[in-house]
């Protein structure tokens, strides 16, 4: 969705943001939206760890 706004667009959005969160808070909120994708692509990239109280609960059985 975000590949097809144009410069406009990114302008208004920008904008809009500025005014709904004033110039004092617009760094933290973009210091921590780089944070979560930064994590976000953290967790993509590992791999998934099995829960070891599911495995011992299968040999339980």
């Amino acid at each position: 969705m975000l590949g097809n706004l144009g410069f406009t667009e990114m302008l208004v959005l920008g904008g809009v943001v500025l005014l709904v969160f004033g110039p004092k808070r617009l760094p933290e909120l973009a210091k921590g939206l780089g944070k979560g994708i930064r994590e976000f692509k953290k967790a993509l990239s590992q791999p998934e760890e099995k829960d070891e109280s599911d495995s011992d609960s299968e040999h339980k059985k």
